[in-house]
Formats: structure tokens, C-alpha cells, sequence
């Protein structure tokens, strides 16, 4: 029987993973070497063939990479990759997969969820029937914003796009969409241009990657296009919103509200939004189920099982085709 391939798994020992690979692969954990992480790296470095990712907060960049001669896969948990290098994996033969597909209809539930409690202000309503204002001060105040009158503008038609805009028209939204290109089967009204998406509608909702294309592109420019009607929804990445332009916007009223549930320094919240009373701020809950996170666990490890049987990948990221480049 051939010797178990040596596979590095970053982050915590999730259960859904330990079950999966130990008896499969000889795991090494990192999160076993406390204060002496890069002491264990070195000696695991010449054996690693593959590297789970449970969660970290580390950059997989070519300087790490390159500790692991012999690496050909990267399996990450969650959607979003841009913590991997995954052009310089890509040119050096290493697949790097992540985890779609199993999680678009809970964060797609979460966005919804998001919007409205935004847009009826719900949890302000029920600090206020807690702190006991409906019995002192009566009803709720009627809340300026709705759906009923709104379009809804998702900035990235993608997998989740695609499903936040089926549950917007169940609620009977208008719905139009700007991406890098117009998606095949789409009805929607396209939008080449964010800017000009942003000045027809009121409510921008944005779930495309992070990374560098994508940094800072809800912008000063764009929030003020959306206009003191508009209300913006970030289920993406803290980093495509321009931060400090956001919180400028709201300050001024420049835009109605927000919803956030990413932030670009997490877990830190700027103190502005924080103390700020007309916005939600969810703490990055977006596939946050039992159900779903066993979900992509397990899809983390069957690309490693994959792999470990010489099978094809099951969910590549697009830099990293296969089979791979050979460097």
C-alpha cells in the first residue's frame, strides 16, 4: 500500500475535517505548534504535497508557498480566495480550489435579511420595544424607506447574484445588475458601467470577490451617484468599499443607510459606524449556519480526497485550472 500523501492544515481542527482527512492523509496541524510555527513549517516543508485550509487569517503568498517544494493543491474553505496567491499558483503547477456552490442559498437568505432589517430599520424597532418606548412613547415612528419602491441594483451576477435576485423578485423588486460581462441566461437589465447603475437605482447590494479589481470599487464617486435615497448592502469583501468614503457618505447623509456584514479590518468596526444608529452591522454571518459550514468543510476535504486519489479537482478557481501547468 503507497505511503499516505503529507497534507498541512492551517486553522482550527474543525471536526467535519479531522474526520475526513486523518484517515486518509498524515495531517499535519499547524495550529498544534503554538510559538513555534516557523520551527514546524521547516520540518514539515519538504513532506507537504497539499494544504487544507480551515480558516486563517495568514496570506498564502509565493514567499509561503515557496516553503513547500513538493505542493500541487490548495484546498480553502469559503468562496472568496483572495487571501491565496492564486495567479502564482496557477503558473507553478498548484490547483488551488474553494468551496461554491454549498453556501449560496444561506448567504443569499443572509443579503435578504440584511436588506430588510436596513430598509425597515427592525433592529431599531426592537431596541425600542425593549427599552420600553412603545409603552412610554408609543408606536414606532413609521420608517421613511421600503421595498416597495425601490430597484435594486447587485453589483456581481454571479452564483449568489443570481440567487439574492430570484428571492428579490418573490418580494416583486425590480432588479438590474453590473458585472465585468452581461451573464448568459440573465434578463436583467445590464449595466456595462457601475456608475451609471448606481445613479438609476437606490439600493446598491454588492457580492463580488475581494482582491485587487475589486478594491475600493464602491467609491466616493459611486456612493454619491446612489444619492440620499440610497441604500447600500455589502455582502462581499470589506475591501470593495472604499471605508472611509462610506463613512463619510453616511455622516453626510450623502446616502440613506447601509447594511454591512464584512468590514475591511475584521473583526475591527470603525468606531464611526458603531456609534452610528440609522445602520445594521452584522459581524461577517453570512454562510454562519451549522448546516452550511459542515457543508463546505466537507467539500474542503473532498478536494483533498480527490486529489490524495489522483481525480480531478472538484471545484478549481479559475486561475488554476486542471489539469496544471507545468512550471
Amino acid at each position: 500500500m503507497p505511503a499516505k500523501p503529507h497534507v498541512l492544515l492551517l486553522g482550527t481542527k474543525k471536526p467535519v475535517m479531522v474526520k475526513g482527512l486523518d484517515p486518509a492523509v498524515n495531517v499535519h496541524y499547524l495550529i498544534d505548534a503554538k510559538g513555534k510555527e516557523d520551527a514546524f513549517l521547516r520540518e514539515v516543508g519538504d513532506k507537504v504535497r497539499a494544504i487544507a485550509i480551515a480558516y486563517t487569517a495568514n496570506k498564502l503568498d509565493a514567499v509561503f508557498m515557496q516553503k513547500f517544494p513538493k505542493l500541487e493543491q490548495i484546498s480553502s474553505f469559503g468562496v472568496g480566495y483572495d487571501h491565496v496567491d492564486a495567479k502564482w499558483a496557477g503558473d507553478h503547477g498548484i490547483v488551488v480550489t474553494n468551496t461554491p456552490e454549498v453556501l449560496n442559498e444561506e448567504v443569499a437568505d443572509t443579503a435578504l435579511g440584511l436588506l430588510l432589517n436596513t430598509v425597515r430599520e427592525f433592529p431599531k424597532a426592537e431596541r425600542y420595544l425593549r427599552e420600553g418606548k412603545w409603552v412610554s412613547q408609543g408606536h414606532y415612528p413609521l420608517t421613511k424607506a421600503t421595498l416597495r419602491d425601490r430597484t435594486v441594483g447587485i453589483v456581481g451576477m454571479g452564483r449568489i447574484g443570481k440567487a439574492i435576485a430570484k428571492r428579490l423578485d418573490a418580494f416583486g423588486v425590480p432588479v438590474v445588475y453590473h458585472s465585468r460581462n452581461p451573464q448568459a441566461g440573465v434578463s436583467y437589465k445590464y449595466y456595462p458601467k457601475l456608475i451609471d447603475m448606481a445613479r438609476d437605482v437606490d439600493t446598491l447590494m454588492v457580492i463580488v470577490p475581494g482582491g485587487a479589481a475589486t478594491k475600493n470599487m464602491i467609491n466616493k464617486e459611486v456612493l454619491a451617484a446612489l444619492g440620499s435615497r440610497g441604500v447600500l448592502v455589502n455582502m462581499a469583501r470589506g475591501s470593495v468599499v472604499d471605508e472611509p468614503a462610506l463613512i463619510e457618505a453616511l455622516k453626510n447623509r450623502t446616502i440613506y443607510s447601509a447594511g454591512l456584514d464584512v468590514f475591511a479590518n475584521e473583526p475591527q468596526v470603525p468606531k464611526e459606524l458603531l456609534e452610528m444608529d440609522h445602520i445594521v452591522l452584522f459581524p461577517h454571518l453570512g454562510s454562519s449556519t451549522e448546516l452550511t459550514r459542515a457543508a463546505m468543510d466537507q467539500l474542503v476535504v473532498d478536494n483533498i480526497l480527490a486529489w490524495a486519489a489522483g481525480k480531478p479537482p472538484l471545484t478549481p478557481v479559475s486561475e488554476t485550472p486542471y489539469p496544471p501547468k507545468k512550471g
